[in-house]
């Protein structure tokens, strides 16, 4: 049990998640109120003492994003000025995080102004699953856990014991991502080679590998609009797989995406509980998986200056 000093506090954007987290520490959540006026403004309220605390705040900045990441930035703001002793953002799922870069010109980097708005609301530690890229932790000039869904995922996948399974990465950049998996998995490794077209297009030129005969696991760190993954699904089945499991840890499923994973009628698709999964999503091919038990152990050992190190243990009961 988590002793008095430790509060953990949520926003409107995966309580469900925060309320698995506490009941993990046998804890309460803290009080806290999310209320917005009239005119769309949001409205923080901390319902208990927090002076010499150490807080916690989850709150993936998911759809709708700027909604989510307003009200993260106003509860860190609300706790610093309350005299919180600590305050660590828990962020499942970073939102703006794919605008790392300038891409091309007159565009920010709206990833580093995101990160530059947290320190400057009062946080003083982020903990986050899965980047969606690992070097954005170097935007912050505050400590960063970045953890991995992979234990969480690999214990579900050797249970399933899928046989001639080859894991396949949708686009060269997640092919690093696949080839950890095929390793941890025994399985083989095929990458599909696709072009962007636009922000929202791609084409899918071939992929390297032999997926013929095989099941095959496509994996990615999330789901947005599904366009890039079930047209990967489509690639591989033409080339004569058998059957096929999707794997990705954050379901943003914005926009045409779960029609998108309706019409690739793939075996199961498994997501983790990062993003608060919506009604109208539920799919009897959905497999959500809790990361709460991994989060919540993450607190405890930052609140106990302990090293999180553990927590990338493949063995690991999450």
């Amino acid at each position: 049990m988590a002793d008095a000093t430790l509060k953990i506090f949520s926003g409107s954007a995966n309580r469900p998640l925060a309320e698995r987290i506490c009941a993990h520490l046998k804890m309460r959540l803290g009080d806290a109120r999310v209320e917005r006026f009239a005119d769309g403004e949001v409205r923080i309220k901390v319902d208990e003492d927090v002076r010499g605390t150490d807080a916690f705040v989850v709150q993936p900045t998911s759809p709708p994003v700027n909604d989510h990441l307003m009200e993260l930035l106003l509860m860190i703001d609300a706790l610093r000025r309350a005299s919180a002793d600590r305050i660590t953002a828990v962020i499942p799922y970073f939102g703006y995080a794919r605008q790392d870069r300038k891409d091309e010109g007159r565009v920010p980097i709206s990833a580093k102004l995101v990160a530059n708005m947290l320190v400057s609301a009062g946080a003083q530690r982020v903990l986050a699953i899965d980047l969606h890229a690992a070097q954005l932790q170097g935007f912050f000039d505050i400590p960063v856990d970045h953890l991995y869904g992979s234990p969480v995922f690999s214990r579900y996948l050797r249970n399933l014991r899928i046989p001639d399974l080859t894991v396949v990465a949708p686009d060269v950049g997640s092919s690093k991502l696949a080839r950890g998996y095929s390793k941890r998995l025994g399985a083989g490794l095929a990458i599909v080679d696709k072009r962007r077209l636009d922000d929202k297009e791609t084409e899918i030129l071939t992929v390297i590998g032999d997926v013929k005969g095989r099941n095959v696991l496509l994996i990615d760190d999330m789901i947005s609009t599904g366009g890039s993954i079930t047209k990967a699904a489509h690639a591989v089945r033409d080339m004569g797989a058998r059957d096929v499991y999707i794997a990705a840890t954050h379901p943003v499923m914005c926009g045409p995406a779960m029609s998108r994973l309706d019409e690739a009628q793939v075996q199961r698709v498994i997501v983790t509980d990062t993003i608060a999964i919506a009604d109208g999503h539920r799919r009897k091919y959905l497999e959500v998986l809790s990361v709460a038990r991994m989060l919540g152990e993450a607190i405890l050992r930052i609140h106990h200056a302990e090293s999180v190190s553990r927590l990338f243990d493949e063995d690991a009961e999450y």
